[in-house]
């Protein structure tokens, strides 16, 4: 079923935006939904209200760039709940291949195709903690297909990386999700997750992150209005 609300009472971010940076959001979802097609799959019927959903989240990402980054982007694939792949696993020490099956909520694929479980993308209006499996997969696309970048921030996000890791092999509680530990690119993904849903919350738990982030993404989300629906 469609869902006819307006878009500021479907995404809880774009409630926090100022006025001037919605104004900005607004024409490049325009131009986002014009460029990428939708698809659904396993019998998913993909609505208008869903794309700009998806849409909006996307293009958060990049606001403060001066495009929105997905120009290489050749569509959306959305599936009702997870959705199963087939990898391969590769043991470190004997160099083993295992081929396996397991199931997802998202996936960026090879700079061009994004899959998310439209459930997932739900859950994230719901949740408090930071989870947001939007946020999380285009930061890997465009980690994809915008690689490089200064080599000093690097170095700070694997010192900062590291601190997860050590914390995680600790047994600590964190902010941020210890799935960032697996490795250096979902260690980015999570932590774009929580810039954009709990900025206050990483600024002051992780400063030096947070201020890393602001200066990439060219964005200040804590000092943006907490959302209304919260307080």
């Amino acid at each position: 079923m469609t869902d006819d609300r307006p878009l500021d009472e479907r995404v809880r971010l774009w409630r926090r935006l100022p006025p001037d940076l919605q104004t900005r959001l607004s024409g490049r979802v325009e131009s986002f939904l014009r460029r990428v097609p939708f698809t659904g799959a396993g019998g998913l019927e993909v609505d208008d209200s869903m794309r700009s959903s998806i849409a909006a989240q996307a293009c958060l990402v990049t606001l403060g760039q001066s495009d929105d980054g997905y120009e290489s982007l050749h569509g959306v694939t959305l599936h009702p709940d997870e959705f199963v792949v087939e990898e391969s696993f590769e043991d470190e020490d004997t160099g083993v291949v295992t081929e396996g099956w397991r199931a997802l909520s998202g996936l960026a694929i090879d700079g061009d195709r994004i899959v998310l479980s439209w459930r997932d993308v739900q859950d994230a209006e719901t949740r408090d903690d930071g989870y947001n499996v939007v946020i999380h997969e285009f930061t890997h696309f465009l980690e994809q297909t915008r690689p490089g970048g200064d080599p000093t921030a690097h170095a700070e996000l694997e010192a900062a990386y590291a601190e997860l890791c050590d914390a995680v092999d600790r047994g600590e509680p964190t902010l941020l999700d210890p799935y960032g530990a697996e490795d250096l690119t979902e260690f980015l993904a999570v932590s774009a997750e929580l810039f954009f849903s709990l900025p206050a919350e990483l600024r002051d738990h992780h400063p030096d992150l947070y201020r890393l982030l602001a200066t990439s993404f060219a964005l200040d989300p804590a000092a943006w209005q907490a959302d209304p629906s919260s307080v």
